[in-house]
């Protein structure tokens, strides 16, 4: 029973077969976050597209990031979307409609099939930590990537909600494993391997949850949590009420951006 394994791929794979487990994840996030100017808009923020640029996505999930920003997308000559999941490109497909430059297609970050210097901006959100070989995914990222390009990448880091919970649920040694192979705190060494020019951006939040329900349902989606899957519902509850201070839970939250040049 492990709590955030390393890279387990088959449980990385029945996580995201599906984009329900996602849309949980994203919605109990959009509901409790306190910084109310909301992560994706934070990570949107800080894209800088000119018109014709040819962009590409990996691990591009349910297409979430584009979703709303029309005028940003359509600056983009092409857009290329990919992921690892047939399940969430359909989702991504059908959130963004037919659109003449996003394309969408499989692909893994570790075996890239394009080009040498194709594109001008390479996107890879809360992805990387699953990558079995990173330095390969973010070698390939570099040899994709234009001269002058800039690869956006964003991460957890390592004073999350995870840690806290772990010790509330009495979690340790192989019980809790947390993800750390790539974080906001070991990040940038990483991708200095290949990028001259490393820039950290964090992302101020927490959460403060109002309904155990909800939270309940968020631990139950995340299959890498199962430590926590093995725990009764209902002790689940209990643990988690303890915890509450005048009805509400407080969970800190630790995410961040690189942005390599």
């Amino acid at each position: 029973m492990q709590i955030g394994s390393s890279n387990d791929s088959e449980a990385v794979k029945a996580q995201y077969a599906t984009s329900k487990g996602l849309d949980i994840r994203l919605s109990f996030h959009d509901k409790y976050s306190t910084n109310k100017l909301g992560y994706g808009n934070w990570i949107a923020s800080h894209y800088e597209i000119s018109e014709g640029m040819q962009v590409l996505e990996l691990g591009c999930g349910t297409g979430s990031i584009w979703l709303g920003r029309d005028e940003l997308l359509a600056k983009c000559g092409k857009l290329v979307m990919t992921d690892l999941s047939e399940g969430m490109l359909e989702t991504a497909k059908r959130n963004l409609g037919d659109k003449e430059n996003v394309q969408f297609m499989l692909a893994d970050i570790q075996n890239l099939l394009f080009e040498d210097s194709s594109f001008d901006m390479v996107i890879a959100n809360s992805m990387l930590y699953h990558v079995p070989d990173i330095a390969k995914g973010i070698s390939e990222v570099r040899r994709v990537l234009r001269k002058d390009g800039k690869f956006y990448t964003t991460t957890l880091g390592e004073n999350n909600f995870t840690d806290l919970l772990a010790e509330w649920f009495k979690l340790g040694g192989e019980s809790f494993k947390p993800n750390h192979n790539f974080t906001m705190q070991n990040g940038e060494d990483i991708l200095r391997k290949e990028f001259d020019d490393v820039t950290p951006f964090f992302y101020e939040d927490s959460l403060k949850i109002t309904d155990t329900e909800d939270l309940v349902e968020y631990l139950r989606s995340l299959v890498s949590f199962k430590a926590i899957l093995d725990i009764p519902e209902q002790k689940i509850r209990n643990i988690l009420v303890e915890h509450a201070v005048d009805g509400k839970i407080n969970l800190p939250k630790e995410y961040g951006m690189f942005i390599c040049r």
